[in-house]
């Protein structure tokens, strides 16, 4: 089994699984901490319902794509690989925008519901709040199981993800129990890291099959062949091939888009974030005496 597939599919089921399982254990350790604990049953109505309209979204997506004959099936298939990248781009930067108000919005979010007395509020809360993270998984996922088929990787990458996944649920757990087994911010921003090249590989990948089904007919030349160093067929470059989209012998705009996406996107991630009016407002009533 290409271990490069599994582990990029782990850690996409991880980081997106993660990012729900917060969100859920944050509603849930709240509304037990304010006597509310017999609405828990509301919540998880909601994560579940999402999490069958996200499973039905990628089976749709995917079953969509293989049913196409070519070259429309390549130009899907770089379409939603594409697509997968920018929403995992726009995802990365929202969630280090927001992750220090997000509990206090989720917790104002709670309050409303219940003020108002619509519960089943909690029940749309918690869909909502577990549903993008489904639907950006989702069409990840099927990013990666298409640029991966070609070395017959897609079954892995879908393990992967289950392996991942399985360890968000056990990290939301702990959470919920007040567990503070790992540094999150440290969590989250290695991980961002590392699908910020995954993204990178997918729009490689999709420049590629751009140029296979004849979309793009510029800078097609190869740009340099190493294949008789590190070969991407086998063994390490068949890994980064499935985990950040390695190419021996890749062509010249290929290349371009890859580097290019690295040196923008990265150094934009990693830069310090500046205080959202809100998370400073409460800094500043915290210091105030």
């Amino acid at each position: 089994m290409p271990f490069g597939s599994l582990a990029s599919g782990a850690l996409t089921g991880l980081r997106e699984g993660v990012e729900a399982a917060l969100i859920v254990s944050i509603i849930l350790a709240y509304l037990a901490r304010t006597g509310n604990a017999r609405h828990f049953g509301r919540i998880w109505l909601g994560v579940g319902a999402a999490l069958v309209a996200s499973l039905l979204i990628g089976v749709g997506l995917f079953v969509t794509i293989g049913g196409l004959p070519e070259p429309y099936e390549q130009i899907f298939e770089g379409i939603a690989m594409v697509v997968a990248a920018a929403v995992v781009t726009w995802m990365l930067f929202w969630m280090r925008r927001q992750a220090a108000g997000v509990k206090s919005e989720l917790q104002g979010a709670v309050d409303r519901v219940l003020t108002e007395g619509s519960l089943w509020g909690l029940a749309i809360l918690a869909f909502t709040a577990v549903i993008r993270e489904g639907v950006e998984t989702a069409l990840f996922l099927v990013g990666q199981v298409q640029a991966a088929s070609a070395s017959g990787g897609s079954a892995a990458v879908l393990l992967g993800a289950v392996i991942g996944l399985t360890m968000a649920v056990g990290l939301g757990y702990a959470f919920y129990h007040g567990s503070r087994i790992i540094n999150l911010r440290t969590f989250f921003r290695l991980t961002g890291v590392g699908l910020v090249f995954i993204a990178a590989g997918l729009l490689s990948h999709a420049v590629h099959e751009f140029i296979e089904a004849g979309v793009i007919t510029f800078g097609t030349q190869t740009a340099f062949d190493i294949s008789g160093l590190l070969s991407h067929d086998d063994g390490l470059g068949l890994f980064l091939r499935a985990l950040f989209g390695y190419s021996a012998a890749p062509e010249v705009i290929t290349l371009a888009v890859w580097v290019t996406y690295i040196v923008v996107v990265l150094p934009l991630f990693l830069r310090p974030v500046a205080p959202t009016p809100a998370v400073a407002a409460q800094s500043t009533r915290a210091a105030s005496p």
